[in-house]
């Protein structure tokens, strides 16, 4: 998960009672795999004391900073939200690193074109009943 981060910046009182997200989410920070992943990640962690509700802010590779309010969001939640968008940079880097332009542009009569269909024969679909019921013991 941290490979795709520069930084995170966790808030919370540890007096409030809803700091349950932002304390999971530390962990998973702390976690060994975590630190390998991208040991140059900054973990930073900001103690209040004042109301302010927990709040978890990172900074993705590209610079783009996301904040979520820790209060409403699970750490589980936050984390998949950062390997769906980690997957979309590493999609991103690999069209640019191929020369070809991002993001990709599809012409609008692509979008609406139905997929050409497929027709199996029946002599295919009888010689694959025959494969696999004879693979798994049934006889006709």
């Amino acid at each position: 998960m941290l490979k795709f981060l520069s930084r995170v910046r966790i808030e919370f009182n540890a007096l409030d009672p809803r700091t349950a997200s932002c304390m999971e989410f530390l962990a998973q920070c702390n976690a060994r795999k975590a630190k390998e992943s991208n040991a140059a990640c900054q973990v930073q962690v900001k103690r209040r004391t004042d109301d302010h509700p927990p709040q978890i802010t990172v900074t993705f590779v590209n610079g783009v900073e996301e904040v979520f309010d820790a209060t409403s969001t699970p750490a589980q939640t936050i984390r998949n939200m950062i390997l769906e968008k980690g997957q979309l940079l590493e999609t991103e880097q690999m069209f640019r690193e191929a020369g070809e332009a991002w993001p990709v542009m599809i012409p609008e009569e692509e979008l609406h074109q139905t997929a050409p269909g497929t027709k199996v024969r029946s002599s295919s679909l009888s010689l694959l009943r025959f494969v696999c019921c004879h693979s798994f013991g049934f006889v006709f």
